[in-house]
């Protein structure tokens, strides 16, 4: 209670005070709200990178994106997604099986006569008689001649003419140039250890140095590997325009190391065809020099990288085996989520749908099922967004975008790209994933793992173009061996036989 000796003027005097204390403390509570605001978006913010460290520490090729060779020792176990079928592992009755052949009539042909006959002193006797034995059963064994072949080659000069006519040397063929020189079968040889079978150099000396009596240098090796690309030029070229004509290809990008540092390998392939390019750039860059997305005008199936999106020649279509993977990490680091358990299913039976109705000799999915899909697809992405809303913007609105952590990414990129992660149910022609574009480029990861690095992007650039020709011709049905061998021949367009 205010003093009542007080005047007028001193109680007016005390109530601005009053007043003036109040004004403060209501800033000052403000300011403590605002810092409070900041403070708990900071929090949501160290708890969402507290939530990916963990993330990125639970990552592997199972589910996510990450490429198995970088799994580590600790590799996570496959979980299948077939069903078991109750059958024996195996080959099924009915099964036509596989089994070594004969490759041609046998060189040698080895004798053995009965253990008893063998100790018996009338054996010579036996022997001239020439009727005693006959042959029961036949087994042949098939070994590896191992050896060099040496080629003299002789330019002949005409000693005389008869009619007195001045006559040149002979002119050796064009590909024989020094006095003594290796011939195509052992640059073949040395070019498909150097690239199918990715064995290093060094180790292709000692081989070859062993088997044959061969000293290959170092150098000659990596030459040897040069001139198996310049053979096969022609061909790739030949396989690059077939590829921008074609109605589906499947785009993918790999790294490796050249000389400790990275580049990127990009690969533009289907059943038939693999045409691989390397690139000091990973995105646009890159896929320019590979020449083939930004000719295409079909189907591109990839794993959702963004530069792919900036080619609006072609069209679209995500691998759905890259956003199983994804969904499976939200199912391990968002357990309480129930919508990635459904639409991992949905797709299985999209799928499933799809396999049943070509095994029954249609091209496309019944308006019914088509229906029952699109609903479930929108129903269960209404449910993500009730779980996983959008990030609300930060109270003192920060420049840049919003946090929104993967599962929201995810949930939008299933949204806006809807068409693509269902073309496979669109166009009967669509793969479900793009596990043909991740085969034809494992190679690179196995090159890389097993040899090291490429010492130039020259040599790596050698490699991919003998690995695309090879790759093409063995989806041909034509070995490695044959292929190169063809290429040396002038016959490079076997492949596309």
């Amino acid at each position: 209670m205010p003093d009542e000796s007080l005047s007028k003027e001193e109680l007016l005097c005390l109530l601005r005070e009053q007043t003036a204390l109040t004004e403060t403390l209501k800033g000052t509570v403000a300011e403590l709200r605002q810092t409070l605001d900041a403070q708990n978006a900071t929090v949501a913010e160290l708890q969402e990178t507290i939530r990916e460290l963990q993330r990125q520490l639970g990552r592997n090729s199972r589910n996510s994106s990450q490429p198995p060779s970088k799994d580590g020792f600790d590799k996570p176990r496959p979980q299948s997604r077939r069903k078991r079928s109750g059958l024996k592992p195996g080959g099924q009755p009915g099964h036509a099986g596989t089994h070594m052949a004969i490759p041609h009539e046998p060189d040698d042909v080895q004798q053995h006569l009965p253990s008893k006959c063998l100790s018996c002193p009338h054996l010579a006797e036996c022997r001239k008689r020439g009727n005693v034995f006959s042959c029961g059963e036949r087994r042949y064994e098939v070994n590896v001649v191992v050896g060099t072949k040496v080629t003299e080659h002789q330019s002949l000069e005409a000693v005389a003419c008869p009619y007195g006519e001045e006559v040149q040397p002979a002119a050796f063929p064009g590909n024989i140039r020094a006095h003594v020189q290796y011939g195509d079968s052992v640059t073949v040889l040395a070019g498909l250890l150097s690239t199918y079978g990715a064995v290093s150099v060094s180790r292709i000396h000692t081989i070859l140095g062993s088997l044959m009596g061969v000293g290959l240098s170092t150098g000659t090796v990596a030459s040897m590997v040069s001139q198996c690309a310049s053979k096969v030029g022609g061909t790739l070229d030949a396989i690059r325009e077939m590829l921008v004509n074609e109605d589906v290809v499947n785009f993918d990008e790999t790294g490796t190391d050249v000389n400790g540092r990275t580049v990127w390998v990009h690969s533009s392939s289907t059943k038939s065809l693999t045409y691989q390019t390397i690139s000091a750039r990973r995105g646009q860059e890159g896929m320019e020099g590979n020449g083939v997305l930004p000719r295409f005008s079909g189907i591109g199936v990839h794993d959702c990288w963004k530069p792919y999106w900036k080619y609006e020649l072609a069209g679209h279509a995500v691998c759905c085996a890259h956003l199983l993977r994804e969904l499976t990490g939200i199912e391990e680091f968002q357990p309480d989520h129930e919508w990635p358990t459904r639409f991992k299913a949905l797709l299985m039976d999209m799928k499933k749908a799809k396999e049943r109705t070509m095994d029954r000799g249609a091209d496309e999915i019944s308006r019914y099922y088509w229906l029952k899909f699109d609903a479930e697809y929108d129903r269960i992405l209404e449910e993500a967004e009730a779980v996983c809303p959008e990030p609300p913007d930060p109270p003192d609105r920060r420049r840049g975008r919003k946090k929104k952590g993967r599962e929201r990414s995810l949930i939008e990129r299933l949204k806006s790209l809807k068409d693509s992660v269902c073309m496979f149910l669109h166009n009967f022609i669509v793969p479900f994933d793009n596990n043909q574009a991740e085969r034809d480029v494992r190679n690179v990861k196995t090159k890389t793992k097993v040899s090291g690095c490429f010492r130039t992007v020259e040599g790596a650039q050698d490699y991919l173009d003998v690995m695309s020709y090879l790759s093409t011709g063995m989806k041909h049905g034509v070995s490695v061996f044959d292929a190169l061998t063809a290429a040396f021949a002038g016959n490079g367009a076997i492949v596309l036989q």
